[in-house]
């Protein structure tokens, strides 16, 4: 994987091990020669993050749109800083740096960002993994409201299995780097895209 986005909070929430997770998974990635590239804050969880791959040498890309870059406070010791003039340029310009999306805690932002990459792989609009850090089961409630759609007949279950979800780093990546993509749906067609 050549860079991978980060979609996180800018709160810290109430838990330490949110920060110290998204800390791990910058310096991990940075290690491991892996960009991030991420919402370009300073601050939550966002900034734990950019801060855990910059001081392990990484290169860190921020994207951020100018109504939000005095509001989030920008970090200012990026890699690079990439302003964009909204929040549909920002994810886009996002998923054109990356190969590979991963979700720490957030709230509705970083749901809403999620959302898009997985409706967009599941339209075969990208063939990146896309995975949950799970951090103190955050997220298990919305596994088990996922596992209903399937059970109620709004989601395939291969759809579903295509998250890649751990509660460790390392396994996360791993799964990442050797994830297979979703097929393309047979409704559509290779002019459609």
């Amino acid at each position: 994987m050549k860079g991978v986005v980060v979609f996180c909070g800018s709160s810290e929430g109430n838990e330490p091990a949110f920060a110290t997770d998204a800390y791990d998974l910058g310096a991990t990635l940075a290690k491991q020669g892996i960009n991030l590239i991420y919402g370009g804050a300073k601050i939550g969880i966002m900034g734990k993050v950019a801060e855990g791959a910059l001081e392990h040498q990484g290169n860190v890309i921020g994207v951020i749109p100018e109504f939000l870059k005095r509001k989030e406070v920008f970090h200012e010791g990026l890699s690079e800083l990439i302003i964009t003039q909204s929040m549909h340029e920002r994810k886009l310009k996002m998923h054109e740096l990356s190969n590979g999306i991963v979700m720490l805690p957030g709230g509705f932002g970083t749901l809403e960002e999620f959302f898009e990459m997985l409706t967009w792989a599941q339209l075969g609009l990208h063939p990146y993994p896309i995975a949950i850090l799970n951090t103190n089961g955050f997220y298990d409630e919305l596994l088990h409201m996922l596992q209903k759609m399937v059970d109620k007949g709004f989601v395939k279950q291969g759809n579903l299995q295509a998250i890649l979800v751990d509660t460790k780093i390392d396994a996360l990546l791993d799964k990442m780097k050797v994830y297979k993509p979703l097929p393309v749906p047979k409704w559509m067609t290779k002019d459609e895209l």
